[in-house]
């Protein structure tokens, strides 16, 4: 499985960074793993959905 960085997740789904990484912090991202510092994202990873808004 290739992992990718938040950046690199945020530049695709169009959101910030530190978006990226509270989603991951939540576990609202599947396959997420936090080494070190760093948030590795699975590639083929789905956006959640906002549950900011209805």
């Amino acid at each position: 499985m290739k992992y990718i960085s938040t950046s690199e997740m945020a530049t695709r789904w169009s959101i910030s960074r530190r978006r990226v990484t509270i989603l991951c912090s939540q576990g609202r991202i599947k396959g997420a793993v936090l080494t070190g510092n760093t948030w590795l994202i699975p590639e083929k990873a789905e956006k959640p959905k906002d549950m900011r808004r209805k």
